[in-house]
C-alpha cells in the first residue's frame, strides 16, 4: 500500500531496551475509568460504553509489527461487534506521528484510492475540480483523518489519542501490540498478552498457530474461564515522553523537574505538585467553595489522590471539554501533557512529600480576595433569597431581579458574583428589553454568566453591551446540595462605561426547536446555522444542550468556500456551562455562515439520561432538550481597524430561554 511506503520503519533488532513503567493492572484486577479521543475528534470513555467487552489494542505509527496486527483487530470487531465486543487502537506513541507533510503527501497518494477502502471524503478527492472544497472539508480535519492509516490498512477500529501516553503509562504498557480485554460488567481484566503468536521482535511466522486474543474473548462470551488469560506481547519498545529527560519542560537547579515537567527522577510535591494545583485546581478546591473538598495541605491531596488520579484518567476535572485540537482559547484550564504526566507520576511514586514548606497550607485560610475584584460596580443586580435544602437534587430556578435599569447605559463590565459558593454551581443572567423597546431582540439571550474557575473581566477594547432604561435581569442558577442547608442572594456589578464604545457586544445564536430524539438513541443528530449579515468580530462561543447532549461543533463556512472548525466540545457536559474565549478574536466576514453540529444521547448508557425510553423535544425544562449555539461578538463599523487582543475574557455564557 502506498501508505506504507511512507511509514519509516526502524529496524526492530536494535531497538532499545524497555523503558521503566508501572506495573499496571493485571488479570483480575479492576481498572479505572478513562477517556481518550480518537483522530476524527470523537470522544470514547470506558464506562459510557455499551459493551459486554472492550479491547484495548497499543500501537504506534511507524512500527511494522502494529500495523500487521491492524486487520486481525478490524476481524475482531467485525465478527464480534454484535455479541457486545468493542475494539479500540491506542496510540501509545504519539511523538512517532507523521508530521504534516507526510500527512498531506499521504493524501495526495492515496486520494485515488476505491471509496471501500479510503471513504467517501477520499473518493471524492477524484472529482476535486466537480466539487466545492468545502464538500472535502477543512485542511486540520483531512490531516487527522489521514494519520488514523498510519496504524494500518484502512478501515479500522477507532485509533484513540493518547497524546499524554498517561493511559498508557497507567496500564503499563512497555511494547506496541499489546491487547487487553476488560470485562464491562466489573471492568476487570479478564486478558493481557498477545493477539497471536505470529509475531516477535526481528521474526515472523507464514501464519499464527494460537489465537490468544479470540480464544480469550470466546471463552469470555460463552461464560468460560479464560484458559491463557496472560501471555508475553511482542512489539514495538514504548517511549514515554518524560523517560527523554525535562528538555523543553526546564529542570530546577537540584535537579527536580521544573513546573509541571515529570523527568526521569521523582516528582517535586512542592516545586512541581502543589503550584500546579494552585494554577488549576484550588479556585474550586477551597473551603466554601463548589468543589467537594478543600485542597488545604499536602495530607489532604495525598488522601484524595486515588480519586484524582481518576478523574485526570476520564478527563472530568479540571473541567475543562473543548478538543485541544481544534481553536485556542484564552481561559482553557486543562491540564497540559507536562501537567498531568507529573501529576500522575507524582500518585504512582506514592505521592512523596519531600522538603520544604507546603504551600497549599501556606495559602490556606488566607483572606478572600476584593468581593468586586474591579472595584465598587456603579449598580448592583440583586437575587430575592433563595433557600437551597440539605439534600437532594435542586432543580434549575429562574428568577426574576427587582432591579430595573434606570436609564440607557453602556456597561463596561458585568461581575457575577455567587452569594454562597458552597452552593452555587453557575449563574446565568439574562437581560430582559422593556416592552416599549425600539428593536427588542427576537429573544432573551445571555448577558453574563459566573462559572467556577473562570475569572470576571471586563468587554473587549472598543465594545460595550447596552442596557436600555427599563430594562430587567432574569437570574438561572444551578445549585448543588452539601448537606446542610443553605441560602444564597447572588449578584451582578455593573460598571457603566465613560464613553460610548466604538462596537456593541452582543450574544447571536445558531438555534433550532426541530428537535426529535428517539428512545434510547446513542447518537441523534441534529443541526443549525447563524448567518452574519454584517462583517464582525467573533470573542467566544458556547454550546447548549440539556442532559442528552453528547456533542457539538461550531464550523465556519466562508463565502469562498473554505470551512473553518473553530471550537468542538466531544464530551458536552450538561453540569458545566463553558463559554470558550478564543485567544485572539476571530474576524468573520459578511456573507459566511455559523454551522453548529452536534448530537444527544439518549441511551442507557448516559449516566445522566433520566428515561432511556422517552422520545424528547424542545423544551425549556432538563427533561426536555435544546440545540444552541452562542456566539458573543461585535458587529464591525465600516473602515474598522483589526481588532485588539482581549486580555480578559468577554462576558459570556449561555440561556434556557429562546
Amino acid at each position: 500500500m502506498v501508505v506504507t511506503l511512507l511509514l519509516a520503519v526502524a529496524a526492530l533488532a536494535s531497538e532499545p531496551a524497555a523503558p521503566q513503567a508501572r506495573k499496571g493492572p493485571r488479570v483480575g484486577d479492576e481498572v479505572k475509568n478513562f477517556a481518550l479521543l480518537d483522530y476524527r475528534g470523537v470522544h470514547h470513555e470506558l464506562r459510557r460504553t455499551n459493551a459486554r467487552a472492550v479491547v484495548l489494542f497499543f500501537t504506534g505509527a511507524g512500527c511494522p509489527i502494529a500495523r500487521q496486527q491492524a486487520h486481525k483487530l478490524k476481524a475482531i470487531d467485525n465478527e464480534l461487534g454484535k455479541k457486545g465486543v468493542v475494539v479500540w487502537m491506542v496510540n501509545a506513541t504519539p511523538q512517532n506521528d507523521p508530521d504534516d507533510a507526510r500527512l498531506d503527501a499521504m493524501f495526495q497518494l492515496g486520494k485515488m484510492a476505491p471509496k471501500e477502502v479510503l471513504g467517501d471524503r477520499y473518493a471524492l478527492r477524484k472529482m476535486s475540480g466537480l466539487v466545492p472544497p468545502s464538500i472535502l472539508g477543512d485542511k486540520k480535519t483531512i490531516r487527522a483523518e489521514t494519520l488514523q492509516y498510519a496504524f494500518g490498512t484502512p478501515p479500522l477500529p477507532p485509533v484513540l489519542r493518547d497524546e499524554h501516553q498517561i493511559v498508557s503509562r497507567y496500564f503499563g504498557v512497555t511494547r506496541t501490540c499489546e491487547a487487553l480485554v476488560i470485562d464491562r460488567k466489573t471492568d476487570t481484566l479478564v486478558y493481557r498478552g498477545a493477539v497471536d503468536d505470529q509475531f516477535v521482535e526481528g521474526a515472523k511466522k507464514p501464519k499464527a498457530t494460537r489465537s490468544y486474543l479470540r480464544d480469550a474473548l470466546d471463552a469470555f462470551l460463552d461464560g468460560k474461564p479464560v484458559a491463557e488469560p496472560a501471555t508475553k506481547a511482542h512489539g514495538c519498545v514504548v517511549t514515554y515522553a518524560e523517560d527523554e529527560g525535562a528538555a523543553g519542560d526546564g529542570a530546577a537547579v537540584d535537579g527536580t523537574a521544573a513546573d509541571g515537567a515529570a523527568g526521569d527522577g521523582p516528582v517535586s510535591y512542592v516545586k512541581q505538585v502543589a503550584p500546579l494545583l494552585q494554577r488549576k485546581c484550588v479556585e474550586c478546591h477551597t473551603e466554601g467553595k463548589v468543589g467537594p473538598f478543600a485542597m488545604s495541605s499536602y495530607e489532604k491531596v495525598k488522601g484524595w489522590s486515588e480519586m484524582i488520579e481518576e478523574v485526570v484518567l476520564d478527563r472530568r476535572m479540571p473541567p475543562w471539554h473543548a478538543d485541544p485540537h481544534v481553536g485556542t482559547f484564552g481561559n482553557d484550564r486543562s491540564l497540559t501533557g507536562a501537567e498531568a504526566r507529573a501529576l500522575l507520576k507524582w500518585i504512582d511514586q506514592g505521592c512523596p512529600r519531600g522538603d520544604g514548606d507546603d504551600p497549599l497550607a501556606a495559602t490556606a485560610g488566607k483572606p478572600e480576595a476584593a468581593k468586586w475584584p474591579l472595584g465598587e460596580p456603579d449598580f448592583v443586580v440583586a437575587l430575592p433569597e433563595q433557600k437551597i435544602p440539605a439534600t437532594g437534587t435542586v432543580d434549575y430556578r429562574y428568577i426574576d431581579s427587582d432591579f430595573v435599569a434606570p436609564r440607557d447605559m453602556w456597561v463596561r463590565a458585568a461581575t457575577t458574583r455567587p452569594g454562597n459558593p458552597k452552593v452555587v454551581h453557575h449563574v446565568i443572567v439574562r437581560l430582559r428589553h422593556p416592552s416599549n423597546f425600539k428593536t427588542p431582540p427576537p429573544e432573551s439571550f445571555l448577558f453574563t454568566t459566573w462559572v467556577p474557575g473562570l475569572d470576571a473581566g471586563e468587554c473587549p477594547p472598543g465594545t460595550g453591551l447596552f442596557v436600555p432604561k427599563g430594562a430587567k435581569f432574569n437570574f438561572e442558577v444551578h445549585y448543588t446540595t452539601n448537606g446542610e442547608p443553605q441560602t444564597d442572594r447572588s449578584e451582578v456589578g455593573l460598571y457603566v462605561a465613560k464613553a460610548t464604545p466604538t462596537m456593541r457586544l452582543d450574544v447571536r445564536a445558531a438555534h433550532t426547536r426541530a428537535l426529535d430524539v428517539a428512545p434510547r438513541d446513542p447518537d441523534a443528530r441534529h443541526e443549525a446555522t447563524y448567518f452574519f449579515e454584517r462583517e464582525s468580530i467573533v470573542y467566544a462561543m458556547a454550546p447548549h444542550m440539556h442532559v442528552r447532549g453528547k456533542s457539538f461543533r461550531f464550523e465556519l463556512l466562508l463565502p469562498d468556500g473554505r470551512r473553518e472548525p473553530v471550537l468542538s466540545v466531544p464530551n458536552y457536559d450538561f453540569n458545566w456551562q463553558t463559554s470558550y474565549v478564543l485567544k485572539e478574536p476571530l474576524r468573520v466576514p459578511a456573507g459566511a455562515w455559523m454551522l453548529c453540529t452536534g448530537s444527544f444521547d439518549n441511551s442507557p448508557a448516559n449516566p445522566h439520561n433520566p428515561d432511556p425510553e422517552a422520545r424528547v423535544d424542545w423544551g425549556p425544562q432538563t427533561h426536555n432538550e435544546m440545540f444552541m449555539g452562542f456566539i458573543t461578538l461585535a458587529e464591525v463599523p465600516k473602515k474598522s481597524a483589526a481588532p485588539e487582543k482581549s486580555t480578559a475574557p468577554a462576558p459570556g455564557g449561555v440561556s434556557d430561554a429562546e
